[in-house]
């Protein structure tokens, strides 16, 4: 992980929680001297107890190590409120239909921001047989290129991965309104309404 537990992200996800430290205590079974001692700095939960501290927490494990309670308040799985991820070790790319707390390799990862296309970016969309052919007018080459190609609409994700060397295209089925996602990997992730 980045980092370890903080004592401000215990303390704030028990008052999140509603209990008492003599209750967390008891939960994990150590004294609530123990955990007034993490809550103030002055020692840390030994790595044993992290599990057992996120789950009598209500969190995931990075959760706590992140100190942030996350809810995605997406119930009804509106596609368009949908996050990537991209992990600066691997590579890998994360997609998830709304608020969440995404690792990978270790590391914490923001959700990417998305800009306009821009004319350095530029997409042109046709329509071959049932399907939308689309284009983005870059260089595909080791070192800078589109990684993936992605339509979200409300009810779905269409996402296509793309490698250097190869060609910014791909067909789609277009179906309703929705946004077409595009990431660059020297300038981000863009997008454009369809």
């Amino acid at each position: 992980m980045d980092s370890y537990i903080t004592a401000s992200a215990i303390k704030n996800l028990r008052e999140k929680k509603g209990i008492t430290q003599l209750q967390l205590a008891e939960q994990i079974g150590v004294s609530d001297k123990t955990v007034s001692k993490w809550e103030t700095a002055k020692g840390l939960p030994d790595i044993s107890l992290i599990e057992p501290l996120a789950k009598a927490l209500g969190v995931s494990v990075m959760e706590l190590m992140s100190g942030e309670y996350i809810v995605n308040r997406n119930i009804s799985c509106n596609m368009l409120r949908s996050k990537f991820y991209m992990c600066p070790v691997c590579g890998n790319i994360i997609h998830s239909s709304g608020e969440s707390l995404v690792s990978c390799c270790g590391i914490t990862l923001p959700p990417l921001e998305a800009e306009e296309c821009d004319a350095d970016h530029a997409v042109t969309v046709e329509a071959v047989e049932d399907e939308h052919f689309i284009t983005v007018y870059h260089p595909m080459e080791k070192d800078h290129f589109i990684t993936f190609i992605a339509y979200v609409t409300g009810d779905r994700c269409q996402f296509v991965k793309l490698y250097p060397e190869g060609n910014a295209q791909t067909r789609l089925s277009l179906r309703g309104r929705g946004h077409l996602y595009i990431c660059c990997n020297r300038h981000g992730l863009m997008k454009c309404k369809l």
